[in-house]
């Protein structure tokens, strides 16, 4: 006869212990939040005095030339660095998990290293890389390149690999290798077993790999900082630049934008991980 164990409910002051530091735990994470949007709309410059509501700052984010351009420029470069990062992010998840070759364990390891590293070492390590390889070719070729929009980009698409391989492979992991034996099985080749069978069951993992490889190069300010130059200036970069000027409302309404993109990008990523553990569970 097998025991059933049942969870135990707290009583008394238990209860109210556990309740009350539930809600100071979201308390201390989410009222810095809820001041950074309520002040957004403050009608006084001084960015901790509230003025009335007001939608200037927004209009004022939406007028300026500066900030669309950072805005666009991020748009741009978390574009093609989340499509190229989710390509190379996918293969290398397939080789991990579905081949066996020489030096596995070691493309593991580096593999992980973009996402234990702190952002400032790597940071440090793609601006000598740059600065080198750019250096080398104006000496040995003559190509006089500079940073910009294009190292940018490399270097999103540097850490987002790493990230986009991890949540795909997390799928492959779930997923029962049988199938595409039994395609290949059939005569199909290895390119029609992953388009008709492999594909669209890693597909909602994909999708939310591309949403966190969007959502980190739309936030990252520490690694672009590092390796931008003339016309790379990015919403995060655009900024950390007007803090140093002095903290105004018109920063908290930039605020606001960057978090409800990024927090809609994760609801997204989110609700395509519920919908593929719904299907593996069907």
């Amino acid at each position: 006869m097998s025991k059933q164990t049942s969870a135990v409910e707290p009583h008394g002051w238990t209860k109210f212990f556990l309740h009350t530091n539930g809600w100071l735990v979201y308390f201390f994470f989410y009222a810095p939040i809820l001041l950074l949007v309520v002040f957004s709309f403050s009608d006084s410059r001084n960015v901790g005095t509230w003025g009335g509501w007001t939608l200037e700052w927004y209009a004022e984010f939406a007028e300026s030339r500066n900030a669309r351009s950072a805005l666009s420029t991020s748009l741009q470069i978390a574009l093609v660095s989340t499509v190229v990062s989710v390509v190379l992010g996918t293969m290398s998840a397939l080789a991990l998990e579905r081949f066996e070759f020489r030096g596995k364990q070691v493309f593991d390891a580096l593999l992980y290293l973009p996402i234990i590293i702190p952002d400032v070492t790597m940071a440090v390590m793609l601006l000598l890389f740059f600065s080198q390889f750019f250096e080398l070719l104006g000496t040995v070729f003559g190509i006089e390149l500079a940073k910009g929009v294009g190292s940018i980009t490399l270097s999103h698409i540097a850490f987002s690999i790493s990230f986009v391989s991890v949540v795909v492979r997390a799928r492959l992991a779930g997923m029962d290798s049988k199938m595409e034996e039994a395609a290949l099985d059939l005569y199909a080749t290895r390119w029609q077993a992953f388009r008709y069978v492999t594909m669209p069951q890693i597909l909602p993992g994909i999708a939310g790999g591309g949403l966190l490889a969007m959502t980190l190069s739309l936030d990252d300010v520490v690694i672009t900082q590092f390796v931008t130059g003339p016309g790379g200036t990015t919403l995060p970069v655009y900024v950390f630049g007007l803090i140093r000027k002095g903290v105004t409302p018109l920063i908290n309404a930039i605020s606001v934008v960057m978090l409800v993109a990024s927090m809609l990008l994760v609801v997204l990523s989110l609700l395509l991980e519920r919908s593929r553990s719904g299907s593996g569970t069907a």
